[in-house]
């Protein structure tokens, strides 16, 4: 039997929120032990913007006072504009700029004068002791949370210290039991299957057809397919992401292939997933892959086992949604009662202030 996401939402207990002056004290995800006088008003949010909201509910977009904007509006442009709509201060809110590009500024963070920044764990490495301290005298608490280590317990964790820290301590409970409850779910179907044993390959379809996108050897797209139990064909072959060579993909005849498409802007060929996306969209630029050479012969095309997946529904407290999807390609049987799309619509629909109109999952026809 499926587990219904709103079956479960109504069996729990709806509790109100943590009293606003209540001193705070957390071990946030960097081991470090913060204590805030009371829930804050102001806050610099560094990543994990779908993460912050679904704990916080809607009023928690009043409390940012600024953003590492590229991550979100550069990264994922539909998802930017879906929210942006709903939330229209977001556009004019202080950019203090992206770790991944050495644009962060700890200056402009502190000019916004938040009471807390909430910050990635990668973030607070990329701007080291130096930046943290820096931050922390000008009397800004730094809170890391960490969805990208695609662990059970630091998801779980990030969303309870987020619920901590903003006030949301039940709120944030719910959706770590809800978290909890799916993976478990989705464990003990593919435990009952018994192994799969079919290849997988992974590849970023942001470059089109006539280049090579990055496949995943270690984390991101390779960490789900790890803990579902396929056989990655990029394990062992490239350490973190890279490309891999056409003449090994062929050579390992992928049972299942996934395109990983996302919202890319002047990217005429890439495969274009998200917030405002289409089947209609998507159909020809997943099936334009397939004319690579030697592709039509491999089983994953043969048998129409070439899905499209949603590269920004990673590393997210709604991933177990994208877990279920690939995990039903490789065991079909175990999830037939399964249906990924719906579960992720429900769940915008329980948490999210906003709906998931586009395209998230797809599978080439």
């Amino acid at each position: 039997m499926s587990i219904s996401i709103r079956g479960l939402v109504a069996a729990l207990t709806l509790a109100v929120a943590a009293p606003a002056l209540a001193e705070i004290t957390v071990t946030d995800l960097d081991g470090r032990n913060v204590t805030l006088d009371k829930v804050p008003e102001r806050v610099a949010l560094g990543f994990y913007y779908e993460d912050y909201l679904a704990v916080t509910g809607p009023e928690g977009a009043d409390r940012i006072v600024a953003l590492s904007r590229t991550p979100w509006a550069g990264w994922r442009p539909g998802q930017w504009k879906v929210y942006t709509a709903r939330f229209p201060q977001l556009e004019t809110l202080p950019d203090f700029g992206n770790a991944d590009d050495n644009t962060f500024s700890v200056e402009a963070l502190i000019a916004a004068r938040p009471e807390v920044a909430i910050l990635s764990s990668w973030q607070t490495s990329s701007i080291g002791e130096p930046g943290m301290k820096q931050i922390e005298d000008a009397g800004i608490k730094v809170v890391a949370i960490d969805y990208n280590a695609q662990t059970l317990e630091r998801h779980l964790l990030s969303t309870r210290v987020l619920g901590a820290v903003m006030g949301q301590p039940e709120r944030a409970e719910q959706l770590a039991t809800l978290y909890e409850t799916m993976t478990s779910d989705t464990l003990a179907r593919i435990a009952k299957a018994g192994p799969s044993h079919r290849k997988i390959y992974v590849e970023l379809a942001q470059k089109g057809p006539g280049e090579i996108g990055n496949s995943y050897g270690k984390g991101m797209w390779a960490g789900v397919i790890d803990l579902v139990g396929g056989v990655n064909i990029a394990k062992g072959q490239i350490e973190n992401w890279g490309p891999l060579s056409p003449e090994y993909v062929l050579s390992e005849r992928p049972d299942v292939i996934l395109l990983a498409g996302s919202e890319w802007l002047d990217r005429p060929e890439a495969v274009l997933l998200g917030f405002g996306a289409t089947d209609e969209q998507a159909q020809p630029k997943m099936a334009a892959y397939t004319t690579r050479p030697g592709w039509a012969d491999l089983p994953a095309v043969q048998n129409k086992q070439v899905y499209g997946i949603y590269h920004g529904g990673n590393r997210t407290l709604s991933d177990f949604v994208y877990v279920r999807a690939i995990a039903k390609a490789l065991y079909p049987e175990a999830f037939a009662d399964v249906d990924p799309a719906a579960e992720l619509a429900e769940y915008y629909r329980n948490w999210m202030p906003v709906v998931a109109e586009g395209l998230f999952i797809d599978r080439l026809k």
